[in-house]
């Protein structure tokens, strides 16, 4: 598979244990993920277009995995999962959250990486990100310095993926909040679109624009094929 993405595409894709994901993130072993995989083929959909988001789902909480994750690999920091499913292939933009992100993938899928240090005046230019290939069945940590949005595929059925963060995180600011981030002088406060949420979005990506995203990734939207 990876052979083939990079015969078809015009950037290098790598694979997440490659030695050049060490910055973005990490490789995690050590926690059974079988039954959350199986739980979510049989429970949740991938849509016809377009993406699925669910921040939180209680079910896919329950299993014991999760309990474990939060107890060791987040320290005992209360922690929400759930998933995004979908069949997109652009890179759209970029967000980061204060706190890793755990990715379980329950199929095949790319993800465009940057660092936040890249950003120069809420801006980051397209080319430099990089974009890795996660293998079915592998369960990534993204460190919090890490720009990432959506997985794309790489086939036609679309992906699958399992997403962890900080409980609260990607859910709506409240007035107050808003209010208090329309306010701050500190140039970041314009990223901040949902709690625990700063995003860099493609002036092209319209659903991102459309909740008031700050249009801060340049160049072109690049679409990854397979």
């Amino acid at each position: 598979m990876l052979k083939r993405l990079n015969e078809v595409n015009d950037v290098e894709v790598l694979s997440v244990f490659d030695p050049a994901f060490a910055s973005y993130g990490r490789v995690v072993s050590g926690y059974d993920m079988n039954e959350a995989y199986e739980w979510m083929k049989q429970n949740t959909p991938v849509p016809e277009q377009g993406n699925i988001y669910v921040a939180s789902d209680p079910a896919l909480e329950g299993l014991e995995v999760f309990r474990k994750l939060q107890s060791v690999c987040y320290g005992g920091r209360e922690i929400e999962a759930g998933y995004c499913n979908g069949r997109n292939t652009t890179y759209n933009g970029f967000e980061y959250h204060k706190g890793s992100e755990l990715n379980g993938a329950v199929t095949d899928f790319m993800l465009v990486l940057a660092h936040v240090w890249q950003i120069r005046n809420n801006t980051i230019h397209v080319d430099d990100a990089q974009v890795f290939y996660v293998p079915a069945g592998t369960l990534i940590e993204l460190y919090e310095t890490t720009l990432h949005l959506s997985p794309c595929r790489t086939n036609d059925a679309g992906f699958m993926d399992i997403v962890v963060l900080p409980r609260g995180t990607n859910t709506p600011l409240s007035d107050e909040e808003k209010q208090m981030r329309d306010a701050c002088e500190d140039p970041e406060a314009r990223l901040l679109l949902q709690k625990n949420k700063w995003v860099l979005s493609h002036p092209e990506r319209k659903p991102l624009m459309d909740q008031g995203a700050h249009p801060g990734l340049l160049g072109e939207n690049k679409e990854l094929k397979y």
